[in-house]
């Protein structure tokens, strides 16, 4: 019976999983494909980095933390997307049509066909020798921030010189973690801040990063402090003990990193960044953020807890993340979603151009350009802000908007000329328009095509 009911759930995990995943059957897989993710015609200006030192991605570390995600095992579908986002597609010698070989009566043996037997050297067999290695990846679940550091620490040390880490985190910054709720013994609930509760030591060192609240709102940023939720710790009370700060972070800015924090408290977390300044060379190397954006308000009924996060989902599947953000079906024809991909390939070709050739980009950006897996992770955040920001739900509020530390060029920002045409040329083919607000000028030089 014991058996029964972990089997039954492992199925049951496996079948939410699955439907989660499979949101649309006709497009790419989510890794990097030379034929459509590299684009020859920016080449020249990537180029032009090589002569300073850049930096390649050499290791990922991939942990969420959130309530009721989806998961395959120790597997969420967040981090799934994330670890499929940095591989390499195979392709050429990978892609062989098994050869048909002719038997001893002279007939053909079909070998594409299960012969039962395991190769031992499968690992061999498929790596493609037209492509570099995959950078090495490591996914932590639901990890105490004592585990996350540990973990962080040997992957830092063994980082070679050129080499850049990035960690991706996924963790609730106020549900649920703003505030514990416990029960007196006649069954009230009672609220305790965890500043009441927490140690000592704990109680100061949120009170030197985080201003106390001022209003009775339970969403405020002002109740929140500068740091992330990894969870309890196994007694269903939440710690402040388990709260990821900043400053964890400091010691492993001696080696480049390239953080990616998805949280709806990740803005009170960039104050905290802010503070220490590890985005710049003050505190030792380049250190690069993708800062996730507040949720806001759905045009459609299609809510993304069902299917991960939706500033995760847009920087693995960006078109996919559209459809889905406006609310479109994933029943469509494969000629509209081909041209819909051909158009945003576009824009991301022409944002990739005007940042490499931009003569106002940081030092931070410039030194992982090169690197393509960063690169993409990077157009990919301007097409998640610049759609957010042209939204009418949103309206002008920049709390519904990415951000990112160092800042990126103003020639690729949603207000931009450039930007907001390609936005305006995808909405047009998918017939969407009303769900934007675009310059006048825009709106102008399109009507006068």
């Amino acid at each position: 019976a014991t058996n029964f009911r972990e089997w039954k759930q492992v199925v049951q995990e496996i079948s939410r999983f699955l439907k989660a995943d499979a949101y649309f059957k006709i497009a790419r897989p989510l890794r990097y494909n030379a034929v459509f993710d590299a684009h020859p015609s920016s080449f020249p200006y990537i180029s032009r980095f090589c002569t300073s030192r850049v930096l390649r991605l050499k290791d990922a570390l991939l942990t969420s933390y959130h309530q009721n995600e989806i998961k395959l095992a120790e597997v969420t579908l967040d981090t799934f997307r994330m670890l499929q986002c940095l591989e390499w597609e195979p392709s050429g010698s990978f892609y062989h049509v098994p050869m048909k070989q002719p038997s001893e009566n002279g007939a053909l043996n079909d070998q594409s066909e299960a012969s039962g037997l395991i190769d031992i050297n499968l690992a061999a067999d498929m790596a493609d020798p037209d492509l570099p290695p995959n950078p090495c990846k490591a996914i932590i679940y639901h990890p105490s921030v004592s585990k996350l550091i540990a973990a962080t620490a040997p992957i830092c040390e063994e980082l070679p010189s050129d080499g850049i880490l990035l960690i991706y985190i996924s963790a609730s910054g106020k549900t649920d973690c703003s505030v514990d709720f416990q029960k007196d013994v006649h069954g009230n609930s009672l609220n305790f801040s965890k500043a009441k509760h927490a140690p000592q030591a704990s109680q100061k060192r949120e009170n030197s990063v985080s201003q106390p609240a001022v209003d009775n709102n339970p969403n405020s940023s002002s109740k929140l402090g500068h740091y992330l939720c990894l969870g309890s710790q196994g007694n269903g009370v939440i710690s402040a003990s388990n709260n990821l700060y900043p400053e964890d972070l400091v010691p492993f800015t001696r080696k480049p990193l390239f953080l990616v924090i998805d949280s709806d408290n990740s803005r009170a977390f960039k104050a905290g960044l802010s503070k220490l300044t590890i985005h710049g060379a003050e505190r030792g190397e380049a250190s690069a953020l993708l800062l996730s954006h507040e949720k806001p308000l759905f045009l459609s009924d299609t809510t993304v807890t069902s299917g991960g996060s939706q500033f995760t989902y847009f920087l693995t599947a960006p078109l996919q993340a559209f459809y889905q953000l406006i609310g479109l079906s994933s029943d469509i024809e494969p000629d509209v979603y081909s041209n819909a991909e051909s158009l945003l390939s576009s824009a991301l070709v022409e944002w990739e151009v005007l940042l490499c050739a931009s003569n106002s980009l940081d030092q931070v950006w410039a030194q992982i350009l090169t690197d393509p897996f960063l690169r993409r992770l990077i157009l990919r955040f301007i097409f998640c802000r610049a759609v957010l920001c042209l939204l009418r739900s949103t309206g002008d509020s920049t709390m519904h908007l990415p951000e990112c530390l160092p800042r990126l060029p103003e020639s690729v920002s949603p207000k931009s000329a450039v930007t907001q045409i390609h936005i305006h040329q995808l909405a047009e083919r998918l017939g969407v328009l009303n769900h934007f607000h675009f310059l006048d000028s825009i709106r102008e030089s399109v009507q006068s095509r």
